[in-house]
């Protein structure tokens, strides 16, 4: 199922993780293990625990006989990131928590209290309490019971600890000798409550997502008393970890280019529809045939989630090399899709991992404290768009991200005749600038009019799908009216929609062109911009002659929403002069402060 956790096991054929293995040559292309692997067609096979993967590790150990077997010094991480904390750090006597011992105790809830560590939950047996706990389970779906009579099982093409996929021929129905996927999944192996939830979320999931090109397509779910049947469209064309392989490692930009814009189109409806994938890897797109110019399938919904407008979630899923730092924080969002697309992109570019070590715990170390290596070969040969576009998806920073939308937007993918996709963050930054006060509005206004042509592009396209009036204006009507052409069943389960009541003040007035601008600006996304200086100071420019004005330090902390222990920190932002905000106040009142960050720098 690709969840992280907190060991690596020995990996072979039919047990091995999810965690892709780098070789010592950061260089060296990545293989797969020599044994074959279980059918290179269908949708990815069946949840499976930590320590059993439906995709054996691609790249194998370069130190099969443990660690001493390595050719670097003791201490002495191979990891081709550029480490932002002093070696000396890791040599600590107690080295600070790993993440994974956070992942080990999510999965133990998950899979019933089982230590990762010990490997797959036994198929028979257990302890006499474990034993009425599964009996206690309700593991009946409300799906068909007629798998048998519909559908007729062919050739195993993948498998898992859970159970595997097969392909199978259609009997009757609409899709009748039509062959399709069935992903089997064992009732027995799901000895836990939430374990039962993950698979009845993922059949909800993936029968509320439709009418995407690049979205598997869902067909049926069926149950007996033994296992679950989901039944999806059969992609034989391989996945696209394995036409990394065949090309040697890596794509040229061209290629890399159809690759990515087919993935951030998919991930970008998902994000729109209120749902997070959690676990995008080069393992989970399948190619529909094995041709060259063959359309990608996002597949396997098992970790994904719905979120709602706002939310945070907590549980660290995910794969290892894939997994956002916030996600380690136990606090993300739709953005850490957005670093595992920056992941999958620093790969097809260049042959390798961005974040590399010998154990899980040494990955996340990495993610979280290392930056990616944008000097060694093949990136002095690479266009300055690509590396860019590559750095904004990985941000630690995740407000800094870019997201699906705008990335397709980004210079190194734009394409005018390619259609845009609605933004979700569109809605939530009109949404906070609504419930902004005059002043910060203000500064806003001032900021939209120092922005560039790359980011006004991706404005337009946006405003443009609003339909606006023939004013050129737009109401909370065209809002609500573009958010329903894009609307699916998992919009509504995700509650997407009340977005919407909180720009109920739209209902009342129009906005037009240069205040959509302003309410949807993300100072946090310029700021990771090489010219954000040269505009915070033009924005400033104009702040000086529309909006700046008088302002107290009281009034100034009830912008920022801060108490009195924040005064000390916000005073320098104040000219003495004339009791304006100076550049420094501008950029750092678009910015906003927490009580946190003040309190740290103030002691």
């Amino acid at each position: 199922m690709g969840q992280c956790y907190g060991k690596t096991n020995p990996t072979n054929d039919n047990d091995a993780t999810t965690t892709i293995v780098a070789t010592g040559d950061r260089n060296q292309t990545p293989s797969r293990p020599a044994t074959p692997r279980n059918g290179a067609v269908g949708v990815q096979s069946v949840k499976n625990t930590p320590a059993r993967s439906s995709n054996p590790s691609p790249w194998p150990s370069p130190y099969p006989h443990g660690v001493s077997a390595s050719p670097l010094p003791g201490g002495v991480s191979p990891s081709p990131a550029r480490a932002s904390t002093p070696r000396r750090f890791f040599r600590r006597p107690f080295p600070p928590p790993s993440p994974a011992k956070h992942i080990a105790a999510s999965l133990a809830k998950r899979l019933g209290g089982a230590k990762p560590k010990e490997g797959p939950i036994p198929e028979h047996g257990g302890t006499e309490p474990e034993q009425q706990q599964q009996q206690s389970l309700d593991k009946s779906f409300g799906y068909a019971k007629n798998f048998g009579a519909k559908y007729e099982l062919g050739k195993e093409v993948g498998r898992g600890h859970f159970g595997h996929t097969c392909s199978a021929r259609v009997k009757k129905g609409e899709l009748k000798d039509q062959t399709v996927a069935v992903k089997i999944i064992s009732k027995a192996k799901m000895t836990t409550a939430i374990s039962i939830e993950d698979v009845r979320r993922e059949v909800t999931i993936l029968k509320a997502l439709s009418g995407h090109k690049h979205l598997v397509k869902f067909y049926d779910a069926c149950e007996d008393a033994n296992n679950v049947y989901i039944v999806m469209e059969l992609c034989e064309g391989g996945e696209l970890l394995d036409r990394i392989l065949a090309r040697g490692g890596r794509y040229n930009e061209e290629d890399a280019k159809v690759i990515v814009v087919q993935i951030l189109s998919v991930v970008s409806f998902c994000h729109l529809q209120g749902v997070v994938h959690r676990d995008l890897k080069p393992e989970n797109f399948l190619f529909t045939s094995g041709g060259d110019d063959a359309d990608m399938k996002l597949i396997d919904f098992g970790l994904s989630d719905f979120i709602r407008p706002d939310e945070r979630l907590n549980d660290i899923v995910g794969s290892a090399y894939y997994v956002a730092p916030e996600v380690l924080h136990r606090s993300y969002s739709l953005e850490a899709d957005i670093w595992s697309i920056g992941i999958i992109s620093y790969i097809l570019l260049c042959g390798s991992r961005p974040f590399w070590a010998r154990t899980e715990s040494g990955i996340f170390r990495s993610v979280l404290r290392s930056d990616p290596n944008f000097d060694d070969i093949p990136w002095p040969s690479v266009t300055p768009e690509a590396k860019d576009f590559v750095k904004r998806l990985l941000n630690k920073d995740y407000r800094k991200r870019m997201t699906a939308v705008q990335a397709l937007n980004h210079p190194w993918l734009r394409d005018d005749n390619r259609p845009i996709p609605l933004d979700i963050l569109i809605y939530k930054l009109v949404k906070a600038y609504l419930h902004a006060t005059p002043f910060k509005r203000a500064a806003l206004k001032a900021l939209s009019k120092a922005l560039t042509e790359d980011e006004l592009v991706y404005l337009r396209a946006q405003f443009k799908l609003l339909e606006p009036n023939r004013d050129g204006s737009v109401s909370l009507d065209n809002f609500r009216m573009a958010l329903a052409r894009h609307a699916t069943d998992a919009m509504r389960e995700s509650r997407v929609p009340e977005l919407l009541t909180a720009m109920e003040s739209l209902a009342y007035r129009k906005m037009y062109f240069d205040e959509f601008c302003a309410a949807t600006i993300s100072t946090y996304q310029l700021e990771a911009l090489e010219g954000w200086e040269q505009m915070a100071s033009t924005a400033f420019e104009h702040f000086e002659r529309e909006g700046n004005r008088v302002i107290s330090l009281e009034e100034l902390a009830r912008e920022l929403n801060v108490g009195p222990s924040a005064y000390s920190f916000i005073k320098d932002w104040i000219r003495n002069s004339d009791g304006k905000l100076s550049l420094l106040g501008y950029t750092k009142f678009l910015h906003g402060v927490t009580l946190r960050s003040s309190n740290t720098r103030h002691h």
